[in-house]
């Protein structure tokens, strides 16, 4: 590559790094430009062993600059891009479409129906996160039905009630009504009378497999005609327990010819001897199925859309039987793809989750490794980040990939502005340092210059990454300190060069910390702990607070060791932080 193509390179890159950082208010990656440098510079092809090379210190300067320099120097490349960055900024679609016949209703009445069998994974969120987005676009009403009417294979976890409720406050909505269907058993048994007596249910006794062959030939049951008082009397001994699980079932009177067979005369109560873990509860044996429990409980709450899986489409079938019989009408219903998050090793299955944490392999739900609410808010995710990436999804038929990047931009536009720069190095290499100032000031916030500087000592050694030491005889910029030169294995030296030799691009810009004065700290992230050093300064910070770990990414503080001396800190009280994004 010759010096003039090795210019436009540079040039092209840097409108290109400027314009993708700016975009995603994020450090530019020399990934993300290459494909759209190369494709829109045919020329550059042939050179796409070398171009990564030419690009890495383009990037690492516009790195550098602050979101205004940046915004700055693209006016000065390539003005249009500053423009085509105002038009995307201007932009306000709606990513969910409007709900259907809003009109025909007083007040648009939605629900979640959650199952408390353990706290909620990533994918639980979309279902609060677009009905709460719903309440607020139609001032709506807002239903937490907690749908625990099976204690034996979903049991219901009792810490899951309220930890469910907490999960969608974090995502920032608040219910305004919230009812457990195991409190509501004598309603669902006086609607099961009244069915009865519509002649639109009867009991059932045929063993599962002789039933199934009769619904799959269209062939009715012999129970199918029992008079009604009989059907009152056996129901109420399954209420009162005098059947065993299996011996008696109630069955809603549907087509027995259905096409489809899973409509035909589908059972609405059946028995559990397992007792339910909730005090309330744990006398009843008759249990609803959950497409009737729902359906009844949709019509008496008064919910008018609702939204469930593509998967589901049976159960508003099965539903507006019992409806029919009732003469009410059907709320309108959305049915939507399945979310799947592709980042995490750990699926998205609350008892895949469980069993990793009684096995030992996740520390808990907050672990950092596991696809939860609870990791996500440990990790400083604020909820309303989740919900406008839950939003975007829509509401398609199609499964849809959450792209946890997009949770990440949406989280960085509320934290950036606030969040400290700290410097956290992994596993440094101590280096000598000679010849400089006692102390480096980096800034606490590059965008915000009335904040001040952090004051770092250097103390006559430093900390630095294995992976940003120059070769001996080659120079490095520390990042608020100035340029030194390696001159031995394990020595800095400080050569007293301005600020241009890094603008002109042959020196890198690397971070650092203490040798003498660091605070030992642990880095929670996906990919499991890293461990390091901190600067000093991060002791006057609390816990809870979020900060930017300089050319790694944003961090939540878990853990401040409580010492306001660093050389009181010891090597086991260290400094805890959860990683949240780059």
């Amino acid at each position: 590559m010759d010096e003039d193509l090795r210019e436009r390179v540079e040039a092209a890159a840097e409108a290109d790094a400027l314009f993708n950082a700016l975009k995603h208010d994020s450090d530019a990656q020399v990934g993300a430009i290459m494909g759209p440098l190369m494709g829109e510079n045919p020329e550059f092809r042939e050179y796409g062993d070398e171009i990564p090379g030419v690009l890495a210190p383009v990037v690492e300067r516009v790195n550098g600059l602050s979101t205004e320099e940046k915004r700055e120097r693209l006016a000065e490349l390539a003005p249009e891009r500053v423009e085509e960055l105002d038009a995307e900024e201007d932009e306000d679609e709606q990513a969910l479409p409007d709900l259907p016949n809003v009109e025909d209703y007083d007040e648009v009445r939605m629900r979640v129906a959650p199952n408390p069998n353990g706290p909620w994974h990533v994918g639980h969120a979309r279902m609060a996160a677009v009905v709460g987005s719903y309440k607020e676009r139609y001032d709506g009403y807002f239903v937490c039905r907690f749908d625990d009417t099976d204690p034996e294979t979903k049991r219901p976890d009792l810490d899951a009630y309220d930890e469910i409720l907490d999960a969608i406050e974090y995502l920032g909505f608040t219910p305004n009504r919230v009812l457990k269907a195991s409190d509501r058993l004598e309603t669902y048994y006086a609607y099961a009378r009244d069915l009865i007596d519509l002649g639109g249910a009867y009991t059932c006794s045929c063993p599962g497999d002789e039933f199934s062959e009769l619904k799959n030939n269209g062939e009715a049951c012999p129970h199918r005609e029992k008079d009604t008082e009989t059907v009152r009397e056996e129901f109420d001994a399954m209420v009162d327990g005098q059947y065993d699980p299996g011996d008696m079932v109630l069955r809603v009177k549907t087509d027995i010819e259905h096409k489809n067979p899973a409509l035909r005369d589908w059972v609405a109560f059946r028995l559990i001897d397992t007792p339910h873990p909730r005090p309330e509860a744990e006398d009843y044996r008759c249990w609803p199925m959950l497409d009737f429990q729902s359906g009844i409980d949709d019509h008496l709450t008064g919910i008018t859309h609702i939204i469930r899986g593509i998967d589901l489409q049976d159960s508003a079938k099965r539903q507006g039987f019992v409806y029919d019989y009732f003469d009410w009408e059907y709320p309108e219903v959305i049915h939507w793809g399945h979310v799947q998050v592709e980042e995490y090793d750990v699926p998205m299955s609350t008892s895949t989750i469980k069993e990793l944490i009684e096995a030992g392999d996740l520390d808990g739900w907050d672990d950092p490794r596991a696809p939860t609410i609870a990791s996500l808010r440990r990790r400083g995710i604020r909820g309303e980040a989740i919900v406008d990436a839950m939003a975007e999804l829509g509401t398609s038929t199609s499964n849809v990939d959450l792209a946890m990047s997009s949770i990440y931009a949406a989280n960085r536009e509320r934290i950036d502005d606030d969040a400290d720069r700290a410097f956290f190095v992994r596993d440094g290499v101590e280096m000598s340092l000679s010849g400089g100032p006692e102390r480096g000031q980096p800034p606490i916030h590059p965008d915000h210059e009335e904040r001040g500087k952090r004051t770092i000592p250097v103390g006559g050694a430093v900390l630095v990454e294995d992976d940003d030491l120059p070769p001996e005889g080659e120079r490095v910029w520390l990042k608020g300190y100035g340029c030194v030169r390696r001159t031995d294995e394990r020595a800095f030296e400080y050569t007293d060069d301005d600020i241009e030799v890094v603008r002109e691009g042959s020196v890198d810009v690397i971070h650092w910390v203490p040798a003498m004065t660091s605070v030992p700290a642990r880095l929670r992230t996906m990919e499991g702990d890293v461990t390091g050093h901190v600067e000093p300064g991060l002791l006057t910070h609390v816990a809870d607070e979020m900060v930017q770990f300089v050319r790694i990414g944003f961090a939540r503080l878990d853990a401040v060791p409580e010492a306001s001396d660093p050389m009181d800190v010891g090597e086991d009280d260290e400094l805890v932080a959860y990683f949240a994004h780059p």
